[in-house]
């Protein structure tokens, strides 16, 4: 399922495809060249140019684990035409011109992995996962960069890294984790926001990426920010709320966690629960919850991990032992919210009892 990798680029305005004469790649003057360092998902990324939306780390101890290119490709590139791909996904999204907003091809024998975006941005990662270049056309912002950098690029990266993840938010309960799975559009981010509002400190926004330590699935933290629809922006803030957009072709908004005086964990903390934001119904008893039996669970889990499509044989078989290992000692619950979006309040206080029944308690 590559559904998470096409949100990012659904969330763009693609009425067309840019002609050629409007795609000649940006070029970066040499002072705009920089090293920062930024922290995310337990990696440490290092980048030659900085990037909205991320707060460089000003201390570190160790070298850095994925190494940013931005306004780059692979010198293994450089005069290569005709060099040899095989075509792995194309997004079911499409532009008004019926191209799909997004392809991924294997180039050079393997070598790399190519994302190519409708508006003619191309990112390159390399399979172990240490390094992503990036080129885009002089028509487009590093913001506009930075969405696709910071979703699903990164989302990917992690995947061949061999983490596994969850399309799902996070915030935090206490001293652990709770996730919010769900398919697009489910309320994931929205969820996260309306908890955030009452004091739980966010961890993700639509990625989560675990690791397990003795025992315990530990969720990693990602950025300081929600990214929401301008209609959850009305439903948690009300109409007169302002929130900045990522850049001008992008139709999220971004909400910046310590502008809004939200919190952000900024340590990993252990998955205490995992609830699963099921279809909307219009029962006036709405929201619902249910306990899965880890049969059942653990099937909801693999629907719901992140970009499962690009691993192979023996990173889904051992991704599906993990999940087996998270169900049998992590809870998982199944929502069914209210289709009414002004409701939120109720599938909060729901959240919130479930989790004080665990014992995962509120800390402000």
């Amino acid at each position: 399922m590559f559904e998470e990798l096409e949100v990012s680029a659904s969330s763009h305005k693609h009425s067309r495809r840019l002609e050629q004469s409007e795609s000649a790649i940006a070029t970066l003057p040499k002072s705009n060249e920089v090293t920062v360092l930024y922290a995310a998902f337990g990696l440490l990324l290092r980048s030659n140019l900085r990037i909205p939306g991320l707060t460089p780390e000003r201390e570190f101890t160790k070298t850095a684990d994925v190494d940013l290119h931005l306004g780059f490709a692979p010198a293994a590139r450089d005069g290569v035409r005709d060099e040899p791909e095989e075509l792995v996904y194309a997004s079911s999204y499409m532009t008004d011109l019926g191209e799909p907003a997004l392809r991924i091809w294997k180039t050079s024998h393997g070598a790399f992995l190519r994302l190519d975006y409708f508006d003619g941005t191309q990112f390159w990662l390399d399979p172990a996962g240490t390094a992503v270049w990036a080129v885009w056309p002089a028509t487009l912002s590093i913001e506009d960069v930075a969405t696709y950098v910071l979703g699903p690029v990164l989302g990917l990266l992690l995947r061949l890294r061999g983490v596994p993840c969850l399309h799902a938010s996070a915030v935090a309960f206490g001293n652990f984790t709770v996730a919010l799975a769900g398919s697009e559009g489910a309320g994931k981010s929205t969820t996260a926001a309306a908890l955030a509002s009452r004091g739980h400190a966010v961890i993700s926004d639509d990625i989560v990426a675990l690791v397990e330590r003795e025992g315990l699935f530990c969720v990693f933290p990602a950025y300081p920010y929600l990214s929401l629809w301008q209609e959850s922006v009305n439903i948690l803030y009300g109409q007169d709320k302002t929130l900045p957009s990522f850049s001008p072709s992008y139709d999220k908004r971004q909400l910046l966690l310590a502008e809004n005086r939200l919190r952000f964990q900024e340590t990993q903390l252990p998955l205490g629960a995992v609830f699963l934001l099921d279809k909307r119904v219009t029962d006036a008893a709405a929201p619902f919850v249910e306990k899965l039996p880890a049969g059942e669970a653990l099937v909801a889990l693999v629907a719901n991990s992140y970009a499962t499509n690009m691993l192979d044989r023996d990173m889904r078989a051992r991704e599906f032992k993990l999940l087996g290992r998270l169900v049998t000692s992590v809870p998982i619950w199944r929502l069914r919210p209210h289709e009414e979006g002004s409701r939120i309040g109720g599938l909060c206080d729901l959240i919130q009892e479930k989790c004080h029944e665990l014992g995962l308690t509120h800390q402000h």
